[in-house]
């Protein structure tokens, strides 16, 4: 168990409004972490509310909006959407698949949440899990969310009172890691609906929760020894009309607000981020620490308007990042000018193609990824078949012996297209090192290539051929190891 060092009450008054500027980490600052969950809470309903506390935290920190997974993965649900926060990983790994997941069949033993890998890592870590919502700290529904070695969990009952709780504990104790829950922003959103007026009232509502939480972390005696990274996140979106669990941009909508900078975050990152200020190694986890930069050469490419796609956002081009190249030689004619051979795009622009394909589930994907999509491309008058291939620079392999490529990958097979991976040396002809022959569900591969004696250039392809309307191959994250 975490030591609970006592800190001595305070009359110290409560500012009127808590700013917790970007932390300025130095070795001797004592590092802290408060992970905020509002249930249902969606990013761009929050300018129309009253609330001023997260409005700083936006203004001083980061915000981003976040996109989860869909059926068959897993519904838009709270158990999948805590679990993955929590976790660090996407309910394929995780496996709570609904809001009642009993003791069986999920794999929570296997990926246990931060508060518990900290507790694992360091018995000294005071950790707390205080929330509305009971599943998340109690086993009266089967395994809790955040397991039984967590210092504290408690299950309040309401929202006041787990901001009522939550302060109390951050006063006076060690309070090192924390999360908190607050429901009452999700009753809203079934109530009433994202775009009705009780919505943007519950958000007011949890924001002065916030703000007490927060003056009371500001009220630490402790408060200027200490480095504080505060990350506020939401399990799933809404629909306009209430409700969610449904395969819709809304319903997959998420947020990370944190005092920290963000790139291109994902839910999985709030876990990373939280055992990386601890110095906890990550290793196994989906997510990555906020702020953790891009290497991934598709993130250089600038999206562009659509052009046949009815899709209202940024979100395609063709034109390949520097030293890439797309080899369209065996396309067909016509068709959909956006999937016209290999194309890069963003998970809010293909999503948005059509709902409920198992596009959603393309998880392991971030910012900018490239598609094969010849289901798409069939959608207007063509001729011919889908041919294309995605061609990498010459990678220097100069002295070595064995490669390996690496790159997320999420393919949908039916008929007769063929979806291959080869290599060449020096200009050499291409080897096939993977071939798929069934469907490939957001995985990251590791090819390992045998470096042929005296070869200094190694050349990688992805080719997806002899398409029909036959689904798609997304490709993420290229690297060579």
């Amino acid at each position: 168990m975490g030591s609970l060092r006592n800190l001595a009450a305070t009359g110290l008054a409560l500012a009127a409004l808590t700013t917790l500027p970007l932390p300025q980490a130095t070795a001797a600052a004592t590092p802290k972490v408060l992970v905020i969950g509002v249930d249902g809470l969606m990013l761009d309903r929050i300018a129309a509310a009253d609330a001023p506390a997260l409005d700083n935290l936006i203004a001083t920190g980061s915000a981003n909006k976040t996109v989860l997974y869909a059926n068959p993965m897993a519904p838009t649900l709270s158990g999948p959407g805590w679990a993955t926060i929590a976790t660090g990983v996407w309910p394929d790994k995780h496996g709570v698949l609904g809001n009642t997941w009993g003791t069986t069949g999920h794999r929570l033993a296997d990926n246990p949440d931060f508060l518990t890998r900290l507790e694992r890592a360091d018995r000294a870590t005071t950790t707390y899990a205080i929330a509305t919502w009971s599943p998340l700290v109690t086993t009266s529904a089967g395994t809790a969310i955040f397991g039984s070695e967590v210092d504290l969990r408690v299950s309040s009952g309401g929202d006041q009172a787990t901001a009522d709780q939550a302060a109390q504990h951050i006063r006076t104790t060690d309070a090192d890691a924390g999360f908190l829950h607050f429901d009452d922003v999700d009753a809203a959103g079934h109530g009433c609906g994202a775009a009705g007026a009780c919505y943007r009232t519950a958000i007011t509502a949890v924001d002065k929760r916030i703000k007490q939480v927060l003056d009371a972390v500001a009220a630490r005696p402790t408060r200027a020894q200490e480095d504080w990274t505060i990350i506020v996140t939401a399990d799933h979106g809404h629909t306009d009309t209430g409700g969610h669990g449904g395969t819709s941009q809304s319903e997959r909508s998420s947020l990370i607000i944190s005092n920290r900078p963000a790139t291109a975050p994902k839910n999985v990152d709030v876990a990373a981020t939280v055992l990386a200020r601890f110095g906890v190694p990550t290793a196994g986890l989906d997510g990555r620490p906020l702020g953790t930069a891009s290497t991934d050469p598709f993130d250089t490419v600038t999206l562009k308007p659509a052009v046949h796609e009815a899709i209202p956002v940024l979100g395609w081009s063709d034109t390949a990042p520097n030293g890439w190249r797309i080899d369209d030689t065996g396309m067909g004619t016509g068709g959909v000018t956006e999937w016209h051979g290999w194309a890069f795009t963003n998970d809010d622009f293909w999503t948005r193609t059509e709902a409920g394909q198992n596009r959603e589930t393309n998880v392991r994907a971030r910012g900018v990824f490239a598609v094969a999509d010849s289901d798409e491309w069939a959608d207007r008058a063509r001729t011919g078949k889908f041919t294309s291939a995605l061609v990498s620079p010459a990678y220097d392999v100069t002295g070595r012996s064995q490669a390996a490529v690496s790159f997320s990958s999420h393919y949908r097979k039916e008929g007769t297209e063929t979806a291959t991976v080869s290599v060449s040396f020096d200009g050499g002809a291409a080897r096939t090192v993977l071939t798929y022959t069934g469907d490939v569900v957001a995985k990251i591969e590791n090819i390992a290539v045998a470096v042929p004696s005296g070869a200094k250039k190694m050349t990688v392809t992805w080719k997806l051929a002899n398409g029909d309307n036959n689904w798609f191959w997304a490709v993420d994250a290229p690297a060579l190891n």
